[in-house]
């Protein structure tokens, strides 16, 4: 029978299965992320993407609410912003408000930065990103998220916080920037091993990406008949992470939601995997501290 990836969920250490593909919104303009998910629900996506960071919560839930489709028949995803971290209750509380929701299905850290909310270039110096994870733990149980996570996290990071004695819920998600060119095999089979589900962010490697220079990647979309971005898509959800693919154009979002009936073999796998060059679109530089190590490759 031919796979139906748009159906396909990841079962996560709390039960609730999480769709394998839905719509990111980085980037997103304001005035045109209501549209874009609208229509992404219209075309058949289940879960959307969000951050406090991106300004566009309030978009979010308009589309939703545009949509016609039932709350609880979606997932949705939100982030607690870096000046946040010593404000998790008000974080989640803001959130939902904007969004026009009583609860999301997954509330993640969105950076391992405990910033301070008067001076961006400054971090805590009494407070890091245990703490806030001791926070977002006491979220569980109150009916507002369902779900816990991190993003950003690479596996110091993640050592660090599994191995505190404060750490009683390990993350249902890493939500990281995985693509051909940043695959980051070491983190993938860690957070395998932990029991830690991969969201794949900037999946199609962004904006103007090199990737779509790429003569492998090319011309095995051509051999397949398929967009380069439908074979990334692929590449991930076949690695066993979900992906967010941005999009605002309503032709786009419909296409790189068109992964039924077809998969990649092992062997085109391996070769998206064994693609040289490297590059990364998300960079520590702009934060008061360092989170990106170069040890999870």
């Amino acid at each position: 029978m031919a796979p139906e990836h748009t159906k396909k969920t990841y079962t996560l250490a709390s039960g609730d299965k999480m769709p394998a593909i839905g719509l990111g919104t980085w980037q997103s303009p304001q005035n045109a992320t209501a549209t874009a998910v609208e229509a992404a629900i219209r075309a058949g996506y289940r879960y959307i993407d969000t951050a406090f960071a991106y300004g566009n919560e309030s978009e979010v839930g308009a589309g939703v609410r545009a949509s016609g489709v039932p709350r609880e028949q979606l997932w949705i995803t939100t982030k607690l912003d870096n000046p946040w971290h010593k404000r998790v209750a008000e974080g989640i509380d803001t959130s939902l408000k904007n969004l026009g929701m009583d609860y999301v299905d997954l509330y993640l850290m969105h950076w391992p930065s405990s910033t301070r909310p008067d001076d961006l270039k400054k971090h805590y110096d009494d407070w890091n990103f245990i703490d806030t994870w001791r926070e977002l733990q006491k979220l569980v149980g109150t009916g507002k998220v369902r779900n816990i996570g991190v993003s950003n996290f690479g596996i110091t990071n993640l050592e660090k916080l599994l191995n505190d004695p404060s750490c009683k819920i390990v993350p249902a998600v890493n939500q990281v920037e995985l693509h051909p060119n940043n695959p980051s095999p070491k983190l993938v089979q860690y957070c395998k091993d932990k029991g830690i589900h991969l969201t794949g962010y900037s999946c199609l490697g962004s904006t103007n990406s090199p990737l779509y220079k790429d003569e492998t990647l090319l011309s095995l979309a051509k051999a397949k008949g398929k967009t380069p971005q439908q074979c990334l898509l692929q590449w991930g959800i076949q690695n066993g992470w979900d992906v967010i693919p941005k999009s605002v154009t309503k032709e786009r979002i419909e296409g790189n939601f068109d992964l039924d009936g077809w998969e990649l073999t092992e062997e085109e796998l391996k070769k998206l995997s064994s693609l040289p060059d490297r590059f990364k679109v998300c960079g520590d530089d702009w934060l008061p501290v360092k989170v990106f190590f170069g040890d999870d490759e």
